[in-house]
């Protein structure tokens, strides 16, 4: 299930870098979303107050990862972006460190070690295309992307023990499409006459499709008693491989051969990782 998810999120990826040729991010992301909530609509069922509130959270976290990823995918190559993307569980075990003073083994940080080595090439080959992460705002927001991600699968494991899969991402759609309409709205008021226009575009409902079909699987791979977040963590990163593949041959953007090698490096890392969980 976790395979699948991550093929369907990587051409999810491809379908965003799409759209946004015709619309900005939030009309993007609203509209999709929006569409999603309707699809996922059947499997709406009543829930506690905490419930809900626990799956407002979620929608707060999603949202800023969401707007943030997009804005970065609209500013970087999206080969650099799927690059990024795919050091998310490195960030885990970071943040694994730092808040739980986790210990790691010898294999874990050779992980952490090619992950660094990744990034740093990353960082070198993006400047070859003038895209400098010091100053770029695109590379911010991927960042903030990644750390909200991050908590959002954390959390995600969290409230899975109690509630449904279809629940969690049927309501989650709901108040996902909320948090989005309010900033779509604020956005139009500050903006005034200069506002930007919804122009309708089919590859919104490829979006929404794609990532109902991807979220549905992931939710319910989590939900198995025996799953392990790490390791689906990784699994469901390797989405970026399709991003990425798709992205250099749909966009033909540059310094596919440097990426490349940075990209399984940062593979391997996870590889070692997770390996180094398991013993």
């Amino acid at each position: 299930m976790t395979l699948g998810s991550a093929l369907l999120l990587g051409l999810y990826d491809v379908a965003k870098k799409q759209s946004l040729k015709r619309n900005g991010v939030l009309w993007v992301l609203l509209a999709a979303t929006a569409l999603s909530a309707l699809i996922m609509s059947p499997f709406l069922s009543k829930g506690s107050v905490t419930e809900h509130l626990s799956l407002v959270f979620k929608a707060i976290l999603v949202t800023i990862s969401w707007i943030s990823g997009m804005v970065g995918l609209k500013l970087l190559p999206i080969t650099t972006v799927s690059t990024l993307k795919a050091s998310r569980p490195f960030f885990v075990v970071i943040f694994s460190i730092i808040l739980f003073g986790e210990s790691l083994n010898l294999w874990q940080w050779g992980g952490v070690a090619l992950a660094l080595l990744a990034l740093t090439l990353l960082s070198i080959s993006s400047k070859k295309e003038g895209i400098r992460f010091k100053s770029n705002a695109g590379f911010f927001a991927m960042v903030i992307s990644i750390l909200a991600g991050v908590a959002s699968a954390l959390y995600d494991k969290h409230i899975l023990y109690e509630m449904e899969p279809l629940f969690v991402q049927s309501w989650g759609n709901v108040y996902i499409t909320v948090l989005l309409a309010i900033c779509v709205l604020s956005k139009a008021i500050i903006d005034g006459p200069k506002r930007e226009k919804f122009h309708w575009d089919w590859m919104i409902v490829l979006i929404s499709v794609l990532i109902c079909s991807a979220d549905a699987l992931y939710f319910f791979a989590l939900k198995q008693d025996d799953a392990l977040l790490s390791v689906i963590s990784l699994v469901r990163r390797c989405s970026v491989v399709v991003t990425f593949v798709m992205g250099a041959i749909l966009f033909k953007e540059n310094k596919i051969r440097e990426k490349s090698i940075e990209m399984l490096i940062l593979l391997v890392a996870m590889g070692l990782l997770v390996y180094g969980s398991s013993i």
